[in-house]
């Protein structure tokens, strides 16, 4: 197992002597690792990660935070706190295979903010992430297995009334399923969708197990 040591920046951002934004920001680092080459490029790249999110708080979002807020000022309206909150977890980490995943969750105003998953699986010995194909090798037609076998998911929780989905959800789930957002567990790999794909807000991030 390679051992990970997870970061977070954090920082409260003032305009006028109010806090008018916060952010906390997890990324993960590679201290100890049999994979030296995997371990530069894996660090480098979620350092990066973080940099840019972290640009992106304190200054175009930092910027829409102090036009709300002097907006609300001037109108009698309730003042508030814009916020970002990123956080990471691993999922699986053996060998030279490592898989995580982060939810972004954002507030810029309204009834509630927002979360956007990501997720990273990669080879460390290769220095690369590895696309969801790679695992399927033996497999071309994969990807309509994957979504029968969400499909059958989702009819089984509507049936149990364990979940709420839209009407359409058949539909839906071949428009909106994304290569790229997968991870791995010991169990076997989870694909997920976004708020809002498959599902209302209120059902949150549905992600499904593939075995």
């Amino acid at each position: 197992m390679n051992k990970i040591k997870v970061h977070t920046a954090e920082k409260e951002l003032y305009y006028q002597g109010e806090v008018i934004v916060k952010y906390s920001i997890e990324y993960p680092e590679i201290i100890e690792t049999p994979y030296l080459e995997g371990k530069e490029i894996f660090n480098k790249y979620n350092r990066k990660q973080a940099i840019e999110l972290k640009k992106f708080a304190e200054g175009e979002f930092y910027n829409q935070a102090k036009e709300t807020y002097k907006y609300n000022k001037e109108n009698g309206y309730p003042t508030m706190i814009y916020e970002i909150i990123n956080q990471c977890n691993i999922t699986y980490n053996y060998k030279n295979l490592l898989s995580l995943y982060f939810d972004e969750y954002t507030y810029a105003g309204g009834a509630h903010g927002s979360t956007i998953r990501k997720s990273q699986t990669w080879d460390l010995q290769l220095g690369m992430q590895i696309p969801l194909q790679a695992f399927f090798s033996k497999n071309e037609y994969y990807l309509i297995d994957i979504l029968k076998q969400v499909n059958i998911q989702i009819k089984n929780q509507i049936e149990q009334g364990n979940n709420i989905f839209f009407p359409n959800y058949c539909e839906l789930v071949l428009d909106t399923f994304r290569m790229e957002n997968y991870y791995l567990t010991p169990k076997g790999i989870v694909v997920f969708f976004q708020q809002y794909d498959i599902a209302p807000y209120s059902s949150g991030i549905q992600t499904f197990l593939i075995v």
